[in-house]
């Protein structure tokens, strides 16, 4: 449930609580939620001009920095990072400093395989065959790229322990996505591998990282699951969706998994599944629609009349929702109750 100070105030003129106390617990209210994601001016102002930061060091990077060789690139690379990780350290410290430090912490982790790749180009080092430049970095898949994903993983949970802030988790969820396709030429031993082999590796990495995302669910004020869950659905939704599927059951089970995931929405309290979920829900519908009842006029139909029925099974859940899910949860085995993320 969530209340803004007009709903106190409203307290306080239905005479439900005094005003002194209620501004009293305003202002708790307030420094407990210091850092907390809001949508006003000051928190869009400070996580769009990071992103711009993020993306000038990454995607909008230019050949030309090509021709500072490696040891430009790594001096300047690393010179953004202290200077960044100096300043976020110190607005984290300070009263309401809590977004704009951790998120130049964040910037900081996230220049991370700029600085490796400067000193990898410097020392000739690779894992595997040289990759090429770095813009190369966000285009293609190479083994040679997975040393800096490593070391910006490795970057990011040293500085969590530091600064705990919920997006710093963002790089190195980003990071993680991209090993779990950098990983399959390190499997196949080559950079020419077998695609088939990449999605395998895609659903079972991204099982990872929602499972390792799941553990730490709900476990700290800070919300550190949510970039987890967010790349490893991109992860394992991905390579499932992107698995030949030749016989209509392998299509069918598609559509089960896809269920579970709107299932799994619920259990979590995380939107992210429900969105992963229906589309392939509504992409195994398109597949019967398009192939399977090309010539069936009652297809839409039966389609729109299933459409109609969730609906009111929404309206329905609306009204008994609550008691349903105390029924539920007085059903359920302890194990698997504690096992369930709590709301926020």
């Amino acid at each position: 449930m969530r209340f803004s100070k007009r709903d106190l105030d409203w307290a306080v003129s239905e005479g439900l609580i005094g005003a002194a106390e209620a501004e009293k617990l305003w202002q708790g209210l307030a420094d407990r939620t210091d850092g907390a994601a809001r949508f006003d001016a000051a928190h869009v102002a400070c996580y769009a001009g990071a992103l711009l930061v993020i993306g000038a060091m990454g995607w909008f990077m230019t050949a030309a920095w090509e021709d500072l060789g490696g040891v430009g690139i790594f001096a300047i690379a690393a010179l953004y990072m202290a200077a960044f990780w100096f300043l976020g350290y110190r607005f984290w410290n300070r009263p309401g400093g809590r977004v704009p430090g951790g998120l130049m912490v964040a910037v900081c982790v996230s220049i991370t395989p700029l600085a490796v790749y400067g000193l990898q180009r410097w020392l000739g080092f690779w894992q595997g065959d040289d990759p090429g430049t770095y813009r190369d970095f966000h285009i293609w898949i190479k083994s040679g790229w997975f040393t800096m994903e490593l070391a910006t993983v490795a970057v990011g949970l040293l500085a969590l322990r530091v600064v705990p802030f919920g997006f710093v988790t963002a790089p190195i969820a980003f990071a993680l996505w991209y090993m779990s396709m950098d990983l399959t030429p390190i499997i196949a031993g080559a950079d020419d591998f077998n695609w088939d082999l990449r999605k395998i590796v895609s659903v079972w990495f991204g099982l990872a990282m929602i499972a390792g995302a799941f553990a730490v669910d709900r476990r700290t004020r800070e919300d550190f699951a949510f970039w987890g869950y967010l790349f490893g659905l991109i992860a394992f939704w991905g390579g499932l969706s992107l698995m030949n599927s030749d016989t209509e059951l392998n299509k069918f089970l598609y559509f089960l998994i896809n269920v579970v995931l709107i299932f799994a929405a619920v259990f979590l309290r995380r939107r992210a599944f429900l969105v992963f979920g229906a589309l392939g829900c509504f992409g195994y519908l398109g597949h019967l629609a398009v192939e399977i009842f090309e010539d069936s006029a009652l297809f839409p139909v039966a389609v729109t009349a299933a459409g109609i029925a969730i609906i009111a099974l929404g309206i329905v859940l609306k009204r008994y929702c609550a008691k349903w899910e105390a029924a539920i949860l007085a059903t359920m085995p302890a194990a698997l109750r504690r096992l369930r993320p709590i709301e926020r």
